[in-house]
């Protein structure tokens, strides 16, 4: 694997360019059997294995690094995930490269308190035994039907999900409301799990989604929590990717932003990309792993599929934000969950520190909105905060916007109502010589790294079929 910057100055990774010109393709600067767009999971998966099947292969990176929306960042004196971050061992994919690559995992810190919105908003306190048990029968009641909804979690659009995909997450608990399965103090506490899990607003949400990551976990509601908010890799995301870049038989390129890709050109066999540089690269396939929100930022010739294009249109439901606060002193290790109106939803002690100035403790929160909070605007964070977890003194707050981010244009896949069974099999179709790798259209784990690796597994695979290594 070789590592390396543009050839010349580029404009900043994200920043919008004008598509070019269709490329000639008699002076293409590259010639290469496969383009992968993208340096995430599942372009350095892909990356790997096409090298390893004898294949010439060149990664184009908009971005300074490799990781897309998993990127580990030294910040508040110590390392920092300000992408994906938790992974289990019942997500197949992740599990085989934690083992291959000898990763080790660690557990977050178990809570001692919780803190919870009760009936009309109001403060709740207690344990962790307390907040499951509150929450316990509304949990079930969301995905009682999961087994026959989605009766195998690597099939998400086999079963009733195809009768109940119009659902949202809010028109699920709305009708047990009126079947009375829920209190008010329980319909409260089980909004504010699932807002959380989903990154967006509960009425934007698919029940899909919650469905197919109780599916993934063989229908144990518990076990999905456990999987998706628990164990971090030792040494961070960016050890991991480095690992799996390692392992790239050929050249990673940095700061280089696609620009356009075009198929068959004057009758041409193959694909010509080219880069905001003017790099013109001739591939014989071409894989793109942007997400469904960031593929309008490339010109295709011909357009993207019809999936594409409509799903990019409407985008998918996650439109929330992920932030680090550093607080004051050592704190209780706890969990606080406010409501999906509030500009957080979610706080949670993370880690422990000192400086200078003193102890400290850093705290990871979400929210459901990213425009509802100015995370520049210090009195603004410590009134979200003192909202539903009074008694903490927010010093800094740091996060990365990856709703502004247009390589990104989401935080992790979660599908509106009616998108997962309408559009899934037709995302992950090739379109003659382009292919799709993200975790947008991963099967098992959508959303998650897992799925990002089994997407880039997929399309590999596709690709080796298809073309005879020289």
């Amino acid at each position: 694997m070789r590592m390396s910057t543009p050839r010349s100055s580029v404009p900043e990774p994200g920043l919008p360019v004008d598509p070019a010109e269709p490329a000639d393709p008699a002076i293409a600067a590259d010639t290469v059997d496969v383009a992968v767009i993208g340096a995430g999971f599942a372009g350095l998966v892909a990356a790997r294995e096409l090298g390893a099947a004898g294949l010439d292969v060149l990664v184009l990176e908009a971005r300074d690094r490799i990781g897309g929306r998993t990127w580990t960042d030294h910040r508040f004196g110590m390392d920092l995930e300000m992408g994906a971050n938790w992974v289990h061992w019942v997500q197949p994919h992740v599990w085989a490269e934690i083992t291959r690559y000898q990763r080790e995992i660690v557990r977050s810190p178990v809570a001692d308190e919780a803190y919870w919105r009760g009936a009309g908003g109001a403060a709740r306190s207690g344990t962790l035994a307390e907040f499951m048990a509150l929450i316990d029968e509304g949990q079930q009641a969301l995905i009682d039907d999961v087994r026959v909804a989605m009766p195998r979690g690597v099939e998400p659009t086999v079963g009733t999900i195809q009768q109940l995909d119009h659902l949202s997450i809010q028109d699920r608990y709305d009708s047990l409301d009126r079947e009375g399965v829920l209190g008010p103090e329980a319909r409260a506490a089980n909004d504010s799990v699932w807002v959380g899990h989903v990154n967006a607003p509960l009425d934007q949400a698919g029940l899909s989604s919650a469905l197919r990551w109780v599916a993934a976990t063989g229908g144990h509601w518990q076990l999905m929590h456990e999987a998706s908010s628990t164990y971090r890799v030792v040494d961070g995301m960016r050890g991991f990717t480095d690992r799996i870049a390692a392992d790239v038989h050929g050249e990673i390129r940095l700061q280089t932003t696609v620009v356009s890709v075009v198929q068959g050109l004057d009758g041409a066999a193959g694909v010509i990309v080219e880069t905001a540089d003017g790099c013109r690269i001739r591939a014989r396939r071409v894989i793109s792993t942007l997400p469904v929100n960031a593929s309008g930022g490339i010109r295709f010739d011909p357009p993207l599929p019809a999936a594409w294009q409509r799903q990019a249109a409407e985008t998918v439901a996650s439109q929330g934000t992920k932030v680090w606060l550093k607080a004051r002193g050592h704190l209780p290790r706890f969990f606080a969950y406010a409501s999906q109106h509030d500009p957080l939803s979610v706080l949670k002690a993370e880690f422990y520190g000192s400086d200078a100035d003193g102890d400290y403790t850093v705290l990871v929160a979400f929210g459901p909105d990213h425009t509802r909070i100015d995370l520049d605007d210090l009195a603004t964070v410590q009134a979200a905060v003192d909202a539903f977890r009074p008694g903490i003194e927010v010093l800094e707050v740091t996060a990365h916007d990856w709703m502004k981010d247009a390589l990104s244009l989401n935080t992790w896949m979660t599908h509106r109502p009616g998108q997962l069974t309408r559009d899934l099999a037709e995302l992950q179709q090739p379109q003659g010589a382009l292919h799709f790798a993200t975790t947008d259209n991963a099967d098992l784990w959508g959303g998650f790294i897992d799925g990002a690796i089994e997407s880039g597994l997929r399309e590999a695979r596709r690709v080796i079929e298809a073309l005879a290594p020289r």
